[in-house]
C-alpha cells in the first residue's frame, strides 16, 4: 500500500515495476485459470494480464480504501478477456490435442505396418495412453476445425449417442457466472465510494428505505442524501465504464 501511495502521488515505471513484481500471483492465477478455457498458450495470457494490471495501478486510488487484489482482478481479467475475443474468429483445437493428433498419426502408420490392417480407436488411444472417448474427440475435432456440428456425434453411452451439442455448457450457469462478476465488480466500485455515500447507496437501494429515513441514519438532510447518491452512482459509472468497455470489445 505505501508503494501504491507514493506511485498515486509521484507516477514512476520503476515503483509502478515493484507493484506489478508484488502482484504477478495475481496475474497468473487468474491467467491460468482462463488458460484452461481456451487453447491460447498460458505464457500469452500472462503477458497480456500483466497490462491488465498496469492499467489497475495507474488508475488506482488509495484514498478511496478498497483493496487493490479487488480493484486490480477485473482489469486484468478484462484485458486478458478483451485479447481472446480478438483472436476467437476461428474454432480453435486445444494444444494437447493438436500434439496428440500428430502422435495419433505416427501410431496408426506405424500400427498399420506391424498390424496388416487399420488400427482401432481402442488400439491407437491405449498406444497414446488417453481413453478411447478422447481420442474421438480428438479425431472429431481435426475433421471439423473450421466449423463443428451440434449433430455430430463424439462418443456413446449405452444405447444413446452422445452430440456435441449435448455438451454445450448449461446457459443458466453462465447467466449466474456472469452475474456473480458483475456483483464482484459492483463490490469493487462501491468501496471506493465515500462512507456515507455507500451507505446513502445501500439504505436506498438494498434496504428500500427513504430519503427522510436515510437522513435519519447518517446525519444529513433529504437533499444531502439525494446529491451523494446521485455523485456515488456517477462515481461507479466512471470506474465501471472502462471495465464495459473493455467487454464489449
Amino acid at each position: 500500500m505505501a508503494l501504491l501511495v507514493g506511485y498515486h502521488q509521484n507516477p514512476s515505471v520503476a515503483v509502478r515495476n515493484q507493484i506489478v513484481q508484488i502482484n504477478t500471483g495475481l496475474v497468473r492465477k487468474i491467467a491460468h485459470r482462463l488458460s484452461h478455457q481456451c487453447s491460447e498458450p498460458y505464457e500469452d495470457l500472462e503477458q497480456i494480464g500483466y497490462l491488465g494490471l498496469i492499467r489497475a495501478i495507474e488508475r488506482f486510488d488509495p484514498s478511496h480504501g478498497c483493496a487493490f487484489s479487488s480493484f486490480a482482478v477485473p482489469y486484468i481479467r478484462g484485458e486478458i478477456l478483451h485479447y481472446l475475443r480478438d483472436r476467437s474468429g476461428t474454432v480453435k483445437i486445444p494444444r494437447r490435442w493438436q500434439e496428440l493428433q500428430k502422435q495419433g498419426q505416427r501410431v496408426r502408420e506405424k500400427l498399420t505396418k506391424s498390424l496388416g490392417r487399420q488400427p482401432s480407436d481402442r488400439e491407437i488411444a491405449e498406444a497414446l495412453d488417453i481413453s478411447v472417448s478422447e481420442w474421438q474427440d480428438i479425431r472429431l475435432s481435426s475433421q471439423n476445425r473450421s466449423l463443428l456440428s451440434l449433430d455430430a456425434t463424439i462418443s456413446h453411452q449405452a444405447d444413446s449417442p452422445l452430440t456435441l451439442g449435448d455438451t454445450l455448457p448449461d446457459l443458466h450457469m453462465q447467466t449466474l457466472q456472469s452475474w456473480e462478476e458483475d456483483r464482484h465488480q459492483l463490490q469493487a466500485a462501491m468501496s471506493q465510494l465515500e462512507d456515507k455515500t455507500r451507505a446513502a447507496i445501500e439504505y436506498v437501494y438494498y434496504r428500500d428505505m427513504s430519503r427522510k429515513e436515510v437522513s435519519e441514519c447518517i446525519g444529513v438532510s433529504p437533499m444531502t442524501v439525494t446529491r451523494r447518491i446521485q455523485r456515488g452512482i456517477q462515481q461507479m459509472v466512471t470506474t465501471l465504464q472502462p471495465l464495459e468497455t473493455a467487454e464489449a470489445n
